[in-house]
């Protein structure tokens, strides 16, 4: 099944190479003073597919927000086609793991409300370019449905349209199918990889699932804990789509998954060395606990 691509606002011209999103030493700390990143760098080529892994509470989504401008680092640079990324902007559409539709909106109206708050269209403009947003993601008979009478691959699929149809340089993801079941998210996964395919958008996507950064990604990058740091970047040269059940596609799940591994065990460790441990008596001395316990 071919994805429909969906046409830049100016189709008649070639659309300039845009999507180079570099952030440079970033770091991010909490309020308490402990650093969520700390020196991380991380570069997306125009049109690569990043995905981002690590760790629970490795500072993933933080990083994204940093791309996204909506969380300003405390150190280091973030910039969009040589651009500072000082907030949020048009150049850059997130997905997030809620889809955040709106209940009163059909699910076309939903993808036209960016295009309606940003002006510039006219009416049948913009009723075309949902047209082909809902046809890239296979819901063109499903426009007038309103958001409970969808499913949750649906919804996502409708969050996905919404995002590209303002023509981003960039999109960011942040963990878009982590609710959904593994039937849906497969379905989801090989779908998404077709619209990329098809539109060439620089991808940065952030998840907690091995399998899903392998399938999809053009290079992985793995963080690690406490503070966050790029621990190892790895490159799949594989072509799209791919097929999950490959020799290639194991055997790189487990090379991620062992990286994975290694940094929550060093974590561990280092946590299991500061743990507090009662400083053996003093002969002579009771132990402080009471005298025969």
């Amino acid at each position: 099944m071919t994805l429909t691509a969906i046409k830049p606002a100016n189709s008649q011209t070639a659309p300039k190479r845009r999507g180079k999103l570099a952030l440079n030493q970033i770091v991010c700390g909490f309020r308490g003073g402990d650093r969520v990143l700390d020196g991380v760098n991380l570069n997306c080529e125009s049109g690569e597919f990043v995905v981002v892994v690590g760790p629970s509470g490795s500072g993933k989504t933080t990083l994204l927000n940093v791309a996204a401008g909506m969380i300003k680092a405390d150190d280091g640079s973030a910039t969009l086609d040589g651009q500072p990324i000082d907030g949020p902007g048009p150049d850059r559409a997130m997905v997030f793991q809620e889809h955040g539709l709106f209940p009163w909106l059909s699910a076309a109206q939903n993808i036209e409300f960016g295009l309606k708050m940003a002006g510039g269209l006219s009416k049948s403009d913009r009723k075309r370019r949902v047209s082909e947003a809902l046809a890239s993601v296979h819901l063109l008979n499903s426009g007038d449905k309103l958001v409970h009478e969808l499913s949750g691959g649906m919804k996502q699929r409708v969050a996905i349209a919404r995002a590209l149809v303002m023509d981003p340089a960039v999109l960011l993801m942040d963990e878009p199918f982590a609710a959904l079941d593994a039937q849906t998210r497969t379905l989801l996964h090989a779908q998404l990889q077709e619209l990329w395919c098809q539109t060439h958008k620089t991808v940065l996507f952030v998840t907690h699932s091995v399998g899903e950064a392998v399938r999809l990604a053009d290079r992985i990058v793995v963080l690690s804990a406490h503070p966050a740091r790029v621990r190892r970047e790895i490159r799949i040269d594989l072509p799209h789509p791919r097929n999950f059940d490959s020799p290639e596609i194991g055997q790189l799940v487990h090379l991620v998954r062992r990286e994975i591994e290694e940094e929550v065990n060093r974590v561990n460790a280092k946590l299991a060395g500061d743990f507090w441990k009662p400083t053996a008596p003093v002969s002579g001395e009771t132990s402080g606990f009471g005298d025969g316990i």
